[in-house]
């Protein structure tokens, strides 16, 4: 009850901040000059997310979503749609459009997340070449701001009991896997574009979660398996897992208080996977596992947590990747971001029991 009441008093805070933060932020622009905001990646877990949040603050918003995705059915009934691809230079023309005098406010999250350690074409193209379309168009509608969301994934890995802070050079052959070295050169295109006048600054979030994943990401995977008894172990380690609403919230802040070529973390603290089993017990009273295997164990089990999935005919939770990412040093500081953006985090329990809630409202768990 103590530690309940605690996570209440912490909300509690955390909410009043924000709002004297928002006054603020307001306050910074509200000029009388009309704004639109672009969000590419609007039908993702974040865009979804940022979109919500701009349109509950009176912002215009347009997004960018794929043809024919049904996860734009989602997105708040306030916000134009244009149906295209950040592939398609044409749909990026009918994108970018505005009237004449309307101040473009560009939020970047459209993105592939794999954790595949193969080369997929797919994956470069939407991460790097996309990205570059982005850059293209923005410098040729004269954008008076662009966001980009990175990942910390982006940044290089420094050696354990060492505190990651954000980098002002990215080379894909620092980091590890198919996704990382996309976009760390993404995240250096962004920059060279930022050294050639171009108004752009980066965000990078640690492990997204949180409620309203509609497509079910990893996280929110785990949470699903958690509450139906289907997680044959657990594994020991653990990452850096923010609450996908602080990243929207210090994505937003990013287009008026971030400054220009400069980066920024979006994350909130070191959370093993042991606390997770345990947050989710003492929210829900449901067993888990006992049995945390180490990383080499979880890794030799491989074949067989595969063929368990396959005849519960759902994705596997673990990959070599995943394994190896619970396995390193994310002990990021956002320091940068809570002094410069006003970037709050909520406390991980209030995460997990909002997501779980989300889940029962949509009847994805009963």
């Amino acid at each position: 009850m103590l530690k309940f009441f605690h996570y209440i008093q912490s909300s509690k805070k955390r909410r009043s901040l924000q709002k004297h933060y928002e006054h603020n932020m307001n306050k910074d622009h509200n000029t009388g000059t009309d704004q639109i905001y672009l969000v590419t990646g609007a039908a993702g877990h974040l865009g979804c997310t940022i979109v919500s949040q701009l349109v509950n603050d009176g912002r215009r918003v347009r997004a960018l979503v794929l043809p024919h995705d049904n996860l734009a059915t989602r997105l708040p009934s306030e916000v134009e749609i244009v149906w295209g691809n950040v592939l398609d230079k044409q749909s990026l023309d009918q994108f970018f459009t505005v009237q004449p005098g309307v101040e473009i406010y560009l939020i970047h999250s459209a993105g592939i997340v794999t954790t595949s350690l193969k080369y997929q074409q797919i994956v470069y193209d939407v991460n790097v070449q996309g990205t570059k379309n982005i850059l293209e168009a923005a410098m040729k509608y004269q954008i008076k701001k662009m966001v980009y969301v990175s990942s910390v994934h982006a940044i290089p890995e420094l050696p354990k009991g060492q505190v990651i802070c954000e980098v002002d050079h990215f080379d894909k052959n620092l980091v590890y896997g198919m996704y990382s070295k996309t976009k760390a050169e993404a995240t250096q295109a962004v920059l060279d574009a930022a050294e050639k006048g171009l108004d752009v600054t980066v965000v990078h979030p640690s492990g997204i979660c949180g409620p309203n994943s509609h497509a079910f990401n990893y996280a929110t995977r785990l949470v699903m398996d958690c509450w139906e008894g289907l997680l044959p172990m657990g594994v020991e380690g653990g990452y850096d897992f923010v609450d996908v609403r602080d990243v929207a919230s210090g994505t937003i802040s990013s287009c008026h208080n971030g400054e220009r070529g400069e980066c920024y973390i979006l994350a909130n603290r070191y959370i093993p996977v042991k606390e997770i089993f345990s947050t989710f017990h003492e929210i829900t009273g449901k067993k888990l596992p006992r049995l945390m295997a180490p990383i080499w164990l979880a890794k030799a089990s491989l074949p067989l947590c595969s063929l368990y999935y396959k005849i519960k005919k759902r994705l596997p939770m673990f990959s070599s990747y995943s394994l190896y990412t619970l396995n390193t040093n994310s002990a990021f500081s956002s320091d940068k971001a809570r002094l410069q953006l006003g970037y709050i985090t909520r406390p991980f329990p209030e995460t997990l029991a909002d997501t779980i809630e989300w889940l029962k409202k949509e009847k994805s768990i009963f």
